[in-house]
């Protein structure tokens, strides 16, 4: 059975539990998956470099939460998604994807093994079609409920993100491994919290029920402000997580693009069965015809999704990702050329409003210094 608390009327936009607190801090709003969410404060670049170098807050509260229980909860989701659900313990967390019988990825999400059931966290863009896609391979005691109307979600993120959490929970966090969570006090508050992030830095995420979202907002920026924690938006996030090579659904990856191709295969299980697995499999043991690469430009002009990609003034693939890297000084992108153009060193060049501009094949992150544990 699937219970969905979607609900809201066609057309809403729908503000955010730190709605008003963005408005107070001048953020610039924009509508975003349905959202009313923050792109920026103090500018990109700013805080780019702030969580690069100290610490930011995020509001990810767009992003849609389900919870998966009943006796086949597991099998249920070794059938639905790619990595292997049953090496999860409690507490653990594991990155995979969704893909459709052809081989094209439904969606990329997070799988939290808790205590007696799982949540999974998806790409906002795609609560809906992720929930009913989910429900249509529903068999046996699975129960699925969206939750993402009920919680609130925030991410403190950066080299300084350890010291933040500790001034807002007594849990042990120099023991906390990388994608685990725990069920603990938080600024007072019960909440589910984790180690994880979509930055390249170290960062926890924190998953509040609705009724105390205020509050915690508050215990959170008061114990930031000790360190001088700024406010992010989605346009630092975006440039954070291309820095680190980590693929965005709609641009980098979708229906149309497989694990293979993507450089995902990590994280599929090619030794159990899911819907998909043959098609995934085929590709990975033929070799792709294409794969998703790291680019770098010089000079400060940078591409945007959909810019042609070159190679002796022949067209070879598009750039779906492309900023100016704060951290590195220089235009990077991401984007599918044929398999023989994705070793290091190739040289292409990419199209920017009719000119043609050199560029490398760089081994992925562009940026290697992440605090990340």
């Amino acid at each position: 059975m699937s219970e969905n608390a979607m609900d809201k009327p066609s057309g809403d936009i729908i503000k955010t539990p730190f709605y008003d607190f963005h408005v107070e801090a001048s953020a610039k709003m924009v509508a975003f998956a349905g959202f009313h969410m923050p792109v920026q404060y103090e500018g990109i670049t700013a805080e780019h470099l702030a969580v690069r170098e100290n610490v930011g807050l995020f509001d990810l509260s767009h992003m849609g939460e389900f919870e998966v229980s009943g006796s086949d909860a597991q099998s249920f989701l070794e059938k639905t998604t790619t990595n292997k659900v049953a090496a999860l313990e409690p507490g653990q967390i594991q990155y995979s994807c969704m893909v459709y019988p052809d081989g094209g990825i439904v969606d990329d999400l997070l799988v939290y093994r808790l205590q007696d059931s799982y949540m999974l966290v998806v790409n906002a863009a795609n609560t809906k079609k992720d929930f009913d896609w989910l429900s249509s391979h529903i068999e046996g005691d699975v129960k699925l409920v969206d939750c993402s109307l009920d919680l609130g979600l925030l991410a403190i993120q950066g080299p300084n993100a350890h010291r933040v959490m500790a001034e807002l929970t007594d849990v042990d966090l120099d023991s906390m491994a990388y994608y685990t969570s725990a069920v603990a006090k938080v600024g007072g508050e019960e909440v589910l919290f984790s180690r994880t992030g979509y930055t390249g830095e170290d960062g926890f995420e924190l998953y509040i029920p609705s009724e105390v979202c205020t509050r915690i907002f508050r215990a959170v920026t008061d114990a930031g402000e000790k360190y001088d924690m700024k406010l992010i938006g989605l346009g630092a996030r975006d440039s954070l997580r291309l820095e680190m090579k980590m693929a965005l659904y709609g641009n980098d990856i979708d229906s149309s693009t497989s694990p293979v191709e993507a450089g995902l295969s990590w994280i599929v299980d090619f030794d159990k069965e899911f819907i998909g697995r043959e098609e995934v499999a085929r590709q990975k043991a033929e070799k792709p015809t294409r794969r998703l690469v790291c680019l770098e430009l010089d000079g400060r002009a940078f591409p945007r999704k959909g810019y042609s990609i070159f190679l002796n003034d022949k067209p070879v693939g598009k750039v779906t990702s492309g900023t100016f890297s704060p951290s590195l000084q220089r235009p990077i992108a991401l984007g599918y050329v044929p398999r023989k153009l994705a070793r290091s060193g190739t040289q292409v060049q990419i199209e920017i409003r009719n000119r043609r501009f050199d560029a490398q094949v760089v081994k992925p992150p562009f940026y290697k210094k992440g605090s990340h544990r």
